[in-house]
């Protein structure tokens, strides 16, 4: 089968930062322990999501996807992330949660999302503790995503499919869920403008200084992860 490499993507990093969201209170350390997130979703609280619906761009047919917000329970919760393949036809070199669309033998997006990271990453499923879910977010390319947040326990040993995954990597999740590093873009082409929210992180660890631009969808349902821990 012959692959045909993607038009050039659009590069996030060139957009002007127009403000950062320091003013926001971080999400307490003690609400980011294993057991304060099951309580969270055990009794969630009233909350709105800040954005949950891109701007829709090409005439792609909505599809109906899951992600799975896998949380690594190390000696403090840590974000397992992947940075998409070159080659893939939607989101290519981006990075995102492991997931998938919606295959019609699933049951239900845990299923969805469960499958789709084992066969991303080779996550096991056994290692994985579901928590619950976020509000649906939509892509401009019209994939209906239902976020599954869930712990994982440490000890496995991922597998990931070059296909479709470039990198697999981890970021603390205090870092994520302090509005200090939430950056505000916007950029106008051809006469339409697009919005989003950034969070770059660079590992401080001497073998892996490259930087994590996350932006778009996944920056987004982060977004929204943080309003509904501080809510």
């Amino acid at each position: 089968m012959t692959i045909t490499r993607p038009l050039p993507i659009f590069d996030p990093r060139i957009a002007p930062v127009l403000s950062v969201d320091s003013h926001l209170p971080d999400v307490p350390p003690q609400n980011l322990s294993p057991a304060a997130l099951r309580q969270r979703f055990f009794q969630p609280p009233v909350w709105t999501p800040e954005r949950n619906t891109e701007k829709k761009f090409g005439d792609r047919v909505p599809a109906l996807a899951a992600v799975l917000i896998p949380l690594v329970m190390r000696d403090e919760l840590m974000l397992l992330l992947t940075e998409r393949g070159v080659n893939l036809s939607t989101h290519s070199g981006q990075i995102a949660f492991p997931g998938g669309r919606t295959d019609d033998s699933d049951t239900d997006a845990v299923h969805t999302a469960l499958r789709e990271a084992d066969e991303e990453i080779g996550l096991p499923s056994g290692h994985v503790e579901i928590l619950g879910t976020l509000p649906i977010y939509v892509t401009g390319s019209a994939f209906i995503i239902t976020p599954v947040v869930a712990l994982v326990k440490p000890g496995f040993h991922l597998q990931p499919n070059p296909a479709e995954v470039a990198d697999v990597f981890e970021v603390p999740l205090r870092f994520l869920m302090s509005p200090a590093n939430h950056r505000r873009h916007v950029f106008e082409s051809e006469g339409s403008q697009r919005e989003w929210l950034s969070m770059a992180y660079t590992s401080d660890a001497p073998d892996l200084p490259k930087e994590r631009y996350i932006w778009g969808a996944t920056a987004a349902m982060l977004r929204n992860f943080y309003r509904f821990l501080v809510a």
